[in-house]
């Protein structure tokens, strides 16, 4: 089941989000259609085929674009849904289809999942939950050496409330440090490391 199941049905949401990976994806990449831009939490969510939602937040979306490996990826929202967010469209923007190197971090089947990938000079890293809201550590010794700019996307203050809540930070990071990663429930995170120059 791909994210179009959202607009008849609930069997879609995080705990379905965080199977896949651990059974499906073993098989080789896979077609999710991943992005929704209208993010509902637990007991707000209703199938709807006119104007669909997804189930936990935006960052759980945003994160699926790093942990779904797909060489063929899409956007499964309106492009006007996208325009409307430019910090968004940025973002998925940037992000490869295809992996020179993957490390599964952190993770149980059905519950969260932590994993970053290289792509050329840069890294990525996502995290997600289930409907269980739950802090995660990254530890960034999978970085060179040298600093790194990150641009990070995690839950919004008021996500509880509007599904569609995110943060955007730039910090510069380096592999000794490690980063804390608060999951609102459905929640998700992910973030782009690229090395500074000069």
């Amino acid at each position: 089941m791909g994210l179009e199941h959202v607009k008849w049905s609930d069997s879609v949401d995080p705990d379905h989000d965080l199977a896949i990976p651990f059974t499906r994806m073993l098989a080789g990449p896979m077609d999710y259609t991943p992005g929704a831009m209208r993010n509902a939490m637990k007991g707000r969510f209703r199938p709807d085929f006119e104007l669909p939602m997804s189930q936990g937040t935006r960052c759980h979306q945003l994160a699926m674009f790093v942990i779904y490996e797909s060489p063929l990826q899409m956007l499964c929202d309106t492009p006007s849904a996208y325009e409307a967010e430019p910090e968004v469209i940025g973002f998925l923007s940037s992000v490869p289809t295809v992996w020179d190197e993957t490390k599964p971090l952190d993770g149980k089947i059905e519950d969260y999942l932590i994993l970053a990938r290289k792509s050329g000079p840069d890294w990525y890293a996502a995290a997600m939950t289930d409907w269980t809201p739950r802090t995660l550590e990254l530890p960034l010794d999978f970085l060179e050496d040298g600093s790194y700019e990150a641009v990070i996307f995690s839950d919004g203050l008021n996500v509880a409330r509007y599904a569609s809540d995110f943060r955007r930070e730039v910090r510069t990071v380096s592999r000794n440090d490690r980063l804390k990663i608060d999951l609102a429930s459905g929640g998700g995170w992910v973030a782009r490391f690229r090395r500074k120059t000069g």
